[in-house]
């Protein structure tokens, strides 16, 4: 099949969110509350096991045996934790990860829908587009699929599904763009082909199955990329090109 669309994750695929903004915000929202509560880098690793800001919290109660806040709580406190990290996006802490906005601007150029498919809030990811894409990105991504939209989140398959229904589109004809095990077995589960780019934080996440996995997209005057595996046998991967991307669609 042809690539016809792109769906993009946003949480380390998009801009290293994870350990400088996340993990920050969240602790900030903590000290504010008056919880004894600091994740250090290698804690917030573990937690990413979960999927969603709200579930990461339960989850840190219940795995030190402790009594997780009421769901009233929780979301009160995740709310403060939004607030904070969009903040820590605008003051232009955050950047694109290398070759994304390349990649975005060469997919949009020639053609190719794009689109959002993420387990993030729409009030983060609205941040992050506003203050590290730009504005008119919010016309360009032909749909915005984020947080609690679907039922259950990555490794889960739903917020593919929905976008893949907003849009209209084959999951055959689409290509995941993800950074995470999670992530990629949401892709694979809802009938994607999947580019990952690996983070400090899942470079030790199992990929086996995926199409491409790299240490980032990169960039033309930049050092090359380090590819970790490349089933497709793609051939000049100084950087991740959309000629690449069209390639795994037609294998």
């Amino acid at each position: 099949m042809s690539l016809q669309c792109i769906l993009w994750d946003v949480d380390g695929t998009l801009a290293e969110t994870e350990r400088d903004g996340h993990r920050v915000a969240f602790n900030l929202a903590f000290e504010e509350a008056g919880l004894d509560r600091h994740w250090d880098v290698p804690t917030y690793g573990e937690l990413l096991a979960v999927t969603g800001g709200k579930e990461r919290i339960r989850y840190d109660y219940e795995r030190r045996g402790l009594t997780p806040p009421s769901a009233e709580d929780i979301a009160r406190l995740h709310a403060a934790k939004t607030g904070h990290y969009q903040r820590l996006i605008a003051s232009g802490r955050i950047p694109l990860r290398p070759g994304v906005r390349r990649l975005l601007e060469e997919a949009y150029q020639a053609g190719i829908t794009l689109g959002v498919a993420t387990t993030t809030t729409p009030a983060a990811l609205d941040a992050l587009i506003e203050h590290s894409l730009g504005l008119e990105w919010f016309e360009r991504f032909a749909v915005l699929a984020a947080g609690d939209i679907v039922p259950a989140k990555k490794p889960a398959p739903d917020i593919y599904h929905y976008a893949l229904k907003q849009l209209g589109v084959s999951s055959r004809e689409c290509l995941a763009m993800e950074d995470s095990g999670n992530g990629w077995k949401a892709a694979a589960a809802a009938g994607l082909r999947c580019v990952v780019t690996i983070n400090d934080y899942t470079k030790d996440h199992d990929f086996a199955g995926a199409d491409l996995v790299v240490s980032d997209l990169g960039e033309p005057d930049a050092p090359p990329i380090h590819v970790l595996s490349n089933p497709h046998d793609l051939q000049d991967l100084h950087h991740v090109r959309l000629e690449h991307l069209k390639r795994i669609m037609e294998h």
